[in-house]
C-alpha cells in the first residue's frame, strides 16, 4: 500500500494496526525500557501521518517531540490561551475558517499586531503551539497539512531584537522536527528589507524541503497570493472573498479559549498524550 493511500485511511483501519504497533513498541523501548510508558493509537497515528507511515521517521519525530517537551519547559510548560489573551484580542492570529483547495489548514499571523514591549518571543511562539496542538488532532489536517501566511507589515527592530540564534534554532527545530504536522507552504507578505538578514539566520536550520516551500510576496501580495489560494479562503484584506480578518481572528481566539482546559491538560501531562492517564506510569 502506498504512503498516500495509507494516509487516507481512517484511524481505526485494520491496515494501520501493524504500523501503530511497531511505532508503539519502538517508542516504548527507546523512552522507557522499564515498560510502564504507553501511548494511545490516536496520538501515535499523528506522527505516522506526519511522516507518511515511515515508522523510522515517525519514531524520530516522537522522540524529538518528547525531548523537546522535556528540555524546553519555558515553551511547552504553558499552553493557556488566557496567558496571551491581549495578543489574541489584538487580531494577531487566525486559523482561517475554510481549508484551501488541497484540504490544508491555512494559518495567518500578523506580526505588526505583536508589540514586543508587551510580549516576548516565547509568549508569541506559544500561540503557535496552542494552535498546533488543536489542529493536529484533526484527521484532515494530519492528512493534508497546513499552509502559513506571515504578514510582516509593522516588523521592527524591536521584533528583530527578540530573536537570537539560539532562540531561532529552538523555534525552527520545534517547527521542523518535533511537531506532528506537515508544513506545506510558508507565505511571507510585506517582508521589510532588514527581514532578509533575520531570515538568512534561520535559513541554515531549515530542511531543503521547507526552503522550497517558502514564498516571498512582498507588498504586491494581492496579485500573487491568488496563485496559491482561492478567493473564498482569503479575507478581503488579502484580496479574497472570505470572512473579514478581524472576524476570523476573533473566531479562532474563541476556539482557543474554549480549549483552555484541554490545552492545560496537554501542558501538564508527562508525554502530552492525554488519552493515557499520567498516573499509570512513573516518569523516568
Amino acid at each position: 500500500t502506498s504512503s498516500r493511500s495509507l494516509n487516507d485511511l481512517p484511524d481505526d483501519s485494520e491496515v494501520l494496526r501493524p504500523y501503530i504497533s511497531a511505532l508503539r513498541q519502538r517508542a516504548r523501548s527507546q523512552l522507557h525500557p522499564a515498560g510502564t510508558l504507553d501511548f494511545s493509537d490516536a496520538f501515535l497515528i499523528r506522527f505516522l501521518r506526519a511522516r507518511d507511515f515511515d515508522v523510522e521517521l515517525a519514531l524520530k519525530l516522537v522522540l524529538n517531540h518528547q525531548r523537546w517537551r522535556r528540555d524546553s519547559p519555558e515553551i511547552s510548560g504553558c499552553l493557556s490561551p488566557r496567558s496571551v489573551l491581549g495578543l489574541l484580542n489584538n487580531s494577531y492570529h487566525a486559523v482561517l475558517p475554510q481549508r484551501d483547495h488541497a484540504g490544508s489548514r491555512v494559518l495567518l499571523y500578523r506580526i505588526g499586531q505583536w508589540n514586543p514591549k508587551d510580549w516576548s518571543a516565547f509568549q508569541v511562539f506559544r500561540v503557535s503551539l496552542m494552535t498546533s496542538e488543536i489542529i493536529c488532532t484533526e484527521t484532515e489536517t494530519q492528512q493534508r497539512g497546513l499552509k502559513v501566511i506571515f504578514d510582516l507589515a509593522g516588523w521592527s527592530l524591536g521584533h528583530a531584537l527578540q530573536f537570537n540564534p539560539s532562540l531561532a534554532k529552538k523555534i525552527s527545530s520545534v517547527l521542523q522536527d518535533s511537531f506532528p504536522l506537515k508544513v506545506r507552504g510558508i507565505h511571507l507578505l510585506n517582508e521589510p528589507r532588514f527581514f532578509r538578514p533575520v531570515f538568512a539566520m534561520l535559513r541554515p536550520f531549515l530542511p531543503e524541503k521547507i526552503k522550497q516551500r517558502i514564498h516571498m510576496h512582498g507588498a504586491d501580495y494581492c496579485n500573487t497570493l491568488s496563485d496559491f489560494f482561492s478567493p473564498s479562503v482569503l479575507p478581503p484584506e488579502y484580496g479574497g472573498e472570505g470572512p473579514a480578518l478581524e472576524d476570523a481572528c476573533q473566531e479562532w481566539t474563541n476556539q482557543l479559549l474554549q480549549s483552555e482546559r484541554l490545552l492545560n491538560q496537554i501542558a501538564d501531562h508527562p508525554t502530552g498524550d492525554i488519552a493515557i492517564n499520567p498516573g499509570s506510569f512513573v516518569s523516568a
